[in-house]
């Protein structure tokens, strides 16, 4: 079987990675001139478990084991491959075994947290305001839900009350997301993947309603705009959809979306760099839904904020057709309303007098859960609507994707009785029907916290 995959971020690499260790012929096609410079490249690369699902929840699970052991997954070593690398790679994303934080907030659960945490084997704390303040140093533990523009006059109310949180030992992030992404490329492409770099896709052929080959031309060195160039036809048994906000597009080129009970729609997204506060340092991730943002700390004494999707702000949503005009520059909107929700939180936070960070955009789904599946395109499978949430999961999602597209190609009706992967290193057992094109609608929170 001959794979087309669509996507050299970390989830197309990985996804490549692992559909070439099941044996098959892998092209990967991306419009930049590297693997991981879309999206992957703006990530901040957290990892936690605190998601709505239990197979979410398991997804993650898996993968922070996948993160622990990246060297030996990227080598094929310790039972990852049946043929490990001969040459190791000069240098590997790693992770960052921080711990996470997750603040009490009435839109996440803290019963449904730990019962999801219970079934999946991950262990946890629950901390009163007390303990938060003694293992958080320099946190205002005021409670000032439900979340306030930055620039009304109630953002900056005292608090009346103080809130918890729930901690897990495990978690952090991944040291370096575009490294961790050209670590799942270049292990491919030694293992026999073919990468083309700078390529439009112009087409998707089909013979008797089944996909047959990709039709790609050249991009500009930017990857902004595609060159005539004649065209080039990529035979394909299988095409494997993992653009990211460029997602909506491919997947009308192949005729497949009719069935979706998911919407699509780029978002764009920014994060910025701050000092961060006197001895929290490195600290632990955090999640704070009360105020609105999320953190985490990074080399040199920097702390990365991001939001998560305030309803009181207004969210930058993108046509798919629009998403090479998106403006790339941070904001100073974006800005204040990120670093002044972390500032309230932490009164120690140094603040710059201009915005630094990164702007990615997202490719998000309805219930901002992914879409791992096939289409009622035969041939056609997508890994999309990832929301900017699944960097973390993308060791997880290449072996859940090779497997349910090897299992499906083998003549599994995946619809009607969902694949089912079983983890290797957590034990859970992931059912794929969670992240179906088809699903109802999940309850989660409605943000990239999932």
């Amino acid at each position: 079987m001959h794979a087309v995959v669509i996507g050299a971020g970390v989830i197309g690499s990985s996804i490549a990675l692992q559909l070439r260790r099941l044996g098959h012929d892998v092209t990967v096609i991306d419009r930049n001139s590297a693997a991981g410079m879309g999206s992957t490249s703006a990530s901040s690369a957290v990892v936690r478990f605190n998601y709505s699902t239990f197979d979410a929840v398991a997804l993650s699970w898996e993968s922070y084991f996948l993160w622990k052991e990246f060297k030996e997954l990227i080598d094929g070593t310790n039972g990852y491959s049946k043929d490990p690398l001969s040459n190791s790679q000069e240098h590997y994303a790693h992770l960052e075994d921080r711990g996470y934080v997750m603040l009490d907030v009435p839109v996440l659960s803290n019963d449904k947290t730990m019962a999801l945490f219970d079934r999946a084997g991950i262990p946890y704390e629950i901390w009163d305001s007390n303990t938060l303040k003694e293992r958080m140093i320099g946190i205002d533990a005021g409670r000032y839900w439900p979340n306030k523009p930055v620039k009304s006059d109630q953002f900056w109310d005292e608090a009346t009350e103080e809130l918890g949180a729930i901690f897990s030992k495990h978690g952090g992030y991944v040291s370096d997301p575009l490294l961790a992404a050209q670590n799942f490329a270049a292990a491919a492409k030694r293992e026999g993947v073919i990468f083309k770099f700078r390529k439009a896709v112009a087409g998707i052929d089909k013979k008797d309603g089944r996909v047959c080959g990709v039709r790609v031309s050249d991009f500009d060195s930017q990857g902004k705009k595609a060159l005539d160039t004649g065209g080039e036809v990529i035979t394909a048994d299988v095409v494997v959809n993992v653009a990211g906000p460029w997602s909506t597009l491919i997947n009308q080129m192949a005729g497949a979306g009719s069935d979706f009970t998911m919407e699509l729609k780029p978002l764009r997204a920014e994060v910025h760099q701050i000092s961060t506060p006197k001895d929290i340092l490195p600290g632990p991730i955090m999640g704070d839904l009360d105020l609105g943002t999320y953190v985490r700390s990074g080399p040199g004494g920097i702390t990365l904020v991001g939001g998560t999707e305030p309803e009181c702000d207004v969210l930058e949503w993108v046509e798919p057709d629009k998403v090479d005009e998106v403006n790339m520059t941070r904001t100073v909107e974006v800005f204040e309303s990120q670093t002044y929700r972390f500032a309230r939180r932490f009164p120690a936070a140094q603040i710059p007098s201009t915005p630094v960070g990164v702007v990615g955009v997202y490719d998000v789904s309805s219930d901002w859960t992914p879409i791992y599946d096939k289409t009622d395109v035969p041939g056609f499978y997508v890994a999309i609507g990832t929301s900017g949430n699944q960097f973390k999961n993308a060791p997880g999602a290449g072996l859940i994707m090779a497997h349910l597209i090897n299992e499906v190609e083998k003549g599994a009706d995946h619809d009607n009785k969902a694949v089912v992967y079983q983890c290797t290193k957590s034990k859970s057992a992931i059912n794929l029907a969670t992240f179906s094109r088809k699903r109802d609608r999940n309850l989660t929170s409605g943000t990239v916290m999932g």
